[in-house]
């Protein structure tokens, strides 16, 4: 999922309407203009100007001259870090050539179609198991179903799920028990986002400088991370050197240790980067998908219907089954439409661009509000509802560049046909063996948290959907 994310105004901003600007309640730094044209904000935060934009014919503009090596906005808590302590880069923070490099022997190796078969057989078996968790909790609340909050397992899922990509090798994570260590990974990463928002709009050198509790968290968060990467990269390639024949264990790691077309230390940063950014994302996706599903109950009986006719057609072969489930990718989209990971897309121009009159200077940030284009009636139809249909369109102008949920052109999300795969089939079984209900009809608002999130747990009951659950 794409993790870039700048300086962020208020997800619910109506940008249509100008904002007032209040003293007692924004610091002196903070100042907006408007922009001649329709849905454009400038704003100067201390030293940084950002243009916003949301007219997805402005995105078209923008994306065709983004150049061959497009640089978006750097989370500086991030870059403090790695700079401070000398963290090798990955394609998250490089930039220019560098980027470039890593970006083409990963693009060989995690977005290719030949690439993305192979991960079928090391992801499905994760979904399976999902299913079976949600059975034992059916059968330890004795009451035919199960009711709850399922995050925790969620993530634990898509740990399980990128891991196993990356390595071909299973953690255990949803068991019962599960490895303390991975636990740990998990609740770093999650620190990881969490403390990053202090430091977003002030120098994070203020905070190390003051040895504040943020920047203390945030250096212990990406330290665990950092190592849990390492320990698990390099048992990997221990046993790859010394133990085991890999040749029919197509994963991440292996295939780019193979190639030889980066050094180690640069396999091991982005490794790192795709271990950070496959969790949470994947799984917030996850949860918000269920919860629109379980609030229109007639949209989930329509992906059911599509998924068992796929399986009928398919004759069970779930490669061919992922071939014929155009609405519940659309549905994807749709989730990603109303639940973005984050609030604005961004580029740094690297030349001077004209946007309806406006002449924005080279080396200017801009940022696609791709949070409040989901929500705007003047590009989605009745945009409150959860419709995956609209994707689907044969009017192509519908959707044109309206789906963004993983960014754009050669800088999107290196991890996007990855998570694609992985939320199909996680919902493939789901849909194939429970019936998702809210447990209480409320609705759920969303905070920023670096990505954004459901402001309170988003309670779930998944009901057995026949005695039988297909056979896998």
């Amino acid at each position: 999922m794409s993790l870039a994310v700048g300086p962020q105004p208020r997800p619910d901003l109506r940008w249509q309407q100008p904002l007032v600007r209040d003293p007692e309640l924004q610091p002196p730094s903070r100042s907006y203009s408007w922009i001649p044209g329709p849905w454009k904000l400038r704003e100067k935060l201390g030293s940084m100007e950002s243009v916003y934009i949301i007219d997805p014919e402005d995105v078209a503009l923008l994306f065709k001259f983004e150049g061959p090596t497009p640089e978006r906005f750097s989370i500086p808590p991030w870059v403090a870090y790695h700079q401070h302590f000398q963290r090798p880069l990955g394609v998250l923070l490089k930039k220019s050539g560098a980027w470039k490099k890593d970006r083409l022997a990963l693009n060989q190796e995690v977005m290719s179609p030949e690439a993305i078969k192979n991960f079928i057989p090391l992801l499905d078996p994760v979904s399976q198991d999902f299913v079976k968790v949600l059975h034992r909790r059916i059968k330890l609340q004795g009451s035919g179903k199960f009711s709850g909050d399922i995050s925790d397992n969620l993530f634990r899922f898509a740990f399980e799920s990128i891991t196993n990509v990356m390595f071909g090798e299973r953690l255990g994570m949803l068991e019962e028990v599960v490895d303390p260590d991975a636990q740990r990974f998990i609740d770093a990463v999650y620190q990881m986002f969490h403390t990053s928002v202090p430091m977003l709009n002030f120098p994070p050198d203020l905070f190390r400088l003051f040895k504040t509790k943020t920047w203390r968290d945030h250096v212990a968060a990406w330290d665990v991370i950092f190592n849990k990467a390492e320990a698990y990269t390099q048992n990997f390639y221990w046993d790859l050197r010394h133990k085991r024949d890999f040749n029919n264990y197509p994963c991440i790691l292996q295939r780019l240790l193979r190639s030889h077309k980066l050094l180690f230390e640069d396999v091991k940063a982005n490794i790192t980067e795709m271990l950070a950014g496959g969790v949470d994302t994947t799984s917030m996706t996850l949860q918000w998908h269920l919860y629109e599903m379980a609030r229109s109950l007639k949209v989930q009986e329509m992906l059911r219907e599509e998924v068992r006719a796929a399986r009928r057609q398919a004759q069970g072969d779930i490669s061919m089954m992922l071939q014929h489930v155009p609405l519940l990718k659309a549905s994807i989209k749709e989730t990603l439409r109303l639940h973005p990971i984050s609030v604005t897309l961004q580029r740094y121009l690297e030349n001077d661009l004209v946007l309806r009159n406006y002449m924005i200077p080279a080396k200017t940030l801009v940022q696609v509000s791709t949070y409040a284009l989901g929500q705007d009636p003047t590009f989605f139809l009745n945009p409150g509802k959860f419709d995956p249909t609209r994707w689907l369109s044969k009017d192509k102008e519908l959707i044109h560049f309206r789906n963004l949920g993983f960014g754009w052109g050669v800088r999107q999300c290196v991890g996007r046909r990855i998570a694609e795969l992985e939320m199909t089939l996680f919902l493939i079984h789901i849909l194939e063996n429970f019936r998702v209900e809210m447990q209480h009809l409320s609705d759920v608002g969303t905070t920023f948290n670096l990505i954004l999130m459901p402001d309170k747990p988003i309670l779930l009951t998944f009901r057995p959907y026949s005695q039988d659950p297909p056979q896998v």
